[in-house]
């Protein structure tokens, strides 16, 4: 026997903490019964579950890959205004693991790079929770230069919903062509809605462009946009360990 939260993020419907929120919903069935009751045990060898109304399939085995995610795809398993979402990309990957995927984290839809996506709800319980906080590097083209003043308030912090930004790591890239703008380095250790972009904005340097080109030591080195691979075991030890 099994806690129904625990089986639903095995299958791969969400990570353990979203699938909580599912079972409060009523949002899940087990054996055509409605069951609201978080921890509730369940064996999923002989019990009937499903998720609106859909059954869940158990994963042959626990699958992580690493997309360069486009701009213009949102970060969801759905959308309800018929965007085209990042699972639109991987159906390749959701069949030959023979559950659905989904995201690790998100990206907005006008932002760019590594995406992770599993169908491992213990892996993506552990990168998602706070107490993770993994490094994230971002190349970001933003209007015009920003000056000293401005890039040091954006590495000291800039005050976002009533509370500064954390310390991170921001410089210019010289070496890179600006395309009518400057390209910036930043590495985060949080990750707050939209948090680059308005922080830009609130020193007067619209994002023109944003990317994603590392988390903790995932790189996404030459992998073209629209693109996945899986990650390796390694990769995946490294991940789990890197708390």
């Amino acid at each position: 026997m099994e806690r129904l939260q625990k089986v639903l993020a095995r299958a791969g419907v969400a990570s353990r903490r979203a699938a909580e929120g599912l079972i409060a919903a009523g949002r899940v069935t087990v054996n055509g019964q409605v069951v609201t009751t978080l921890g509730t045990q369940v064996d999923p060898a002989r019990d009937r579950i499903a998720v609106d109304g859909q059954p869940i399939r158990l994963a042959k085995a626990p699958t992580t890959i690493l997309l360069h995610k486009p701009a213009g795809y949102v970060t969801t398993v759905r959308d309800p205004w018929g965007r085209p979402t990042v699972l639109d990309l991987v159906k390749t990957a959701q069949e030959q693991s023979g559950t659905r995927l989904f995201p690790v984290g998100r990206l907005d839809a006008d932002s760019e790079g590594l995406l992770l996506l599993t169908n491992d709800g213990e892996l993506a319980q552990q990168l998602t929770h706070p107490r993770f906080a993994q490094e994230k590097e971002y190349l970001v083209l933003v209007e015009g230069r920003p000056g000293a003043e401005a890039l040091q308030q954006l590495r000291a912090g800039v005050p976002l919903d009533g509370k500064l930004t954390a310390p991170a790591l921001v410089e210019v890239m010289p070496e890179k062509p600006g395309e009518g703008g400057t390209w910036l380095r930043f590495v985060l250790h949080e990750g707050r809605k939209r948090q680059i972009r308005r922080m830009c904005q609130a020193v007067g340097h619209a994002v023109r462009r944003l990317v994603r080109v590392r988390e903790g030591a995932l790189l996404l080195g030459d992998l073209p946009a629209g693109q996945w691979r899986y990650l390796t075991a390694a990769e995946i030890a490294q991940l789990k360990e890197a708390e």
